[in-house]
């Protein structure tokens, strides 16, 4: 006999999101042995700048052979150490989350409680926030994560803000109102609005009016306000990154009881690429809140090896500038070419700034404007185009015909087949519409 979670398809893993990734994995593309096989488009991973991490590492051998000052530290990592982590990694990660926000914020290391990744900040935080079967409000489209992050193991229900095309999926007042009379409507009571600030799928940052819609929200209903903000060093365009922190700083509301309702997930993942690493944080002001998710933490903790690797390549204050920027320049290039391939192929993207993912507008490739056709054509792409890409729905967007498309977790050249294959689809679907007598508004 097992337990209701344990027996119950509760994870959120049958969503397309997830069954895209099964199905590359039975299929995967490589260059020499599978070249026809399925190229991996929906994950949000950063391979782009490797080489700079890998180059720094050896020209400094002995952080990776755990010496300080010729003497070996083996013993002292290896036993037991606090689970509030190292104080070097938490001083040196809390001058990272300044230095990308433009140090218009300071962060307090002993405000910070490590957790292994965002998965496991932003299931602590829910933990600490909401009770089973209260709500957070989230703007659509999300990361389909968070079903999983929020929902399965804290209970907490999703009342979804829904954004529109027709602003750029923008959140406005009327969508922040219309979610919690919805919510209002099911009995559920609110909790707060988790947002992510720059957006996973979008790749926008979050505008000061939005900013300010949100913390004025907040202000009225008495709630929590969450910003997942694993994204900010991946901001290489303008507009440029606004933290929640500082708009409402800017707003002199510090000394407001607001201010103990602010939290801030950040990780390594995405701005250095270290998913693997698993190093994630919360930064909040509400003391009752950090002592509970520090004491949390203590079932998902960094190792310590890990956080004295990272401690001395983020203490090189002049190789952490060098590579945020390179870094920042590249996901630029890359995020291009695939938008400049994509309107080649008669395929137009939401105009973004941020993210490792492009939001692809593909409404008039879909037989009717139904989700049924969405994933009609996205099962199209994933086996006869052989690319695995999200489709909208599987990011709750309400408007058929949507789809993230990552550009960062592979080479160069694997993009350039990506575009080919997708270009070569839609010139067969234009010539199949010809044939019909039909027209493809492009």
């Amino acid at each position: 006999m097992l337990s209701r979670k344990a027996t119950l398809n509760l994870h959120g893993q049958d969503n397309s999101y997830f069954l895209g990734w099964e199905e590359y994995e039975k299929n995967p593309y490589d260059d020499h042995h599978n070249p026809t096989g399925i190229i991996q488009m929906g994950l949000a991973e950063n391979q782009l700048s490797f080489d700079i991490i890998e180059s720094w590492l050896a020209t400094n051998p002995h952080t990776t052979g755990f010496h300080r000052n010729g003497n070996s530290l083996f013993k002292e990592l290896a036993l037991f150490q606090d689970y509030r982590g190292l104080p070097a990694f938490k001083s040196e990660l809390a001058d990272l989350m300044a230095e990308i926000r433009e140090n218009k914020v300071v962060f307090d290391p002993g405000r910070l409680v490590l957790t292994a990744g965002s998965t496991s900040a932003n299931e602590i935080l829910m933990f600490c926030l909401a009770e089973p079967g209260e709500a957070f409000l989230l703007p659509t489209p999300y990361y389909p994560g968070f079903d999983r992050d929020l929902k399965w193991r804290p209970g907490v229900e999703i009342v979804p803000i829904h954004c529109s095309s027709s602003n750029e999926f923008r959140i406005t007042k009327s969508a922040l109102e219309e979610a919690y009379r919805h919510a209002e409507s099911r009995n559920l009571s609110v909790k707060g609005v988790l947002v992510t600030n720059p957006s996973n799928p979008l790749g926008t940052s979050l505008s000061r009016g939005e900013l300010n819609h949100l913390i004025s929200f907040a202000i009225a209903k008495e709630i929590h306000l969450v910003s997942d903000e694993i994204y900010s060093g991946t901001v290489f365009d303008s507009p440029r990154f606004i933290s929640l922190t500082q708009a409402v700083i800017d707003r002199n509301l510090k000394d407001t009881d607001l201010w103990g309702r602010i939290h801030i997930i950040y990780s390594l993942s995405k701005d250095l690429g270290l998913p693997g690493f698993r190093v994630g944080t919360i930064y909040s002001n509400n003391e009752t809140l950090l002592a509970a998710a520090t004491k949390m933490s203590s079932f998902g903790l960094v190792s310590s090896q890990t956080q004295h690797l990272l401690s001395c390549i983020l203490a090189d204050k002049k190789f952490r500038r060098s590579y945020i920027n390179i870094n920042k320049k590249r996901i630029k290039r890359r995020k291009e070419i695939l938008v400049a391939g994509l309107l080649s192929a008669g395929i137009r993207c939401l105009k973004s700034n941020a993210g490792l993912f492009c939001w692809a507008d593909m409404r008039h490739l879909l037989s009717a404007n139904t989700l049924e056709a969405e994933m009609e054509l996205w099962k199209k792409i994933l086996y006869q185009v052989g690319l695995n890409i999200s489709p909208g729905s599987s990011c709750h967007c309400t408007e058929p015909g949507w789809f993230r498309i990552c550009f960062a977790n592979m080479p160069e050249e694997a993009i350039s087949l990506s575009l080919k294959r997708i270009k070569a689809f839609v010139d067969g679907i234009r010539t199949s519409h010809r044939r019909l007598g039909q027209s493809l508004v492009l």
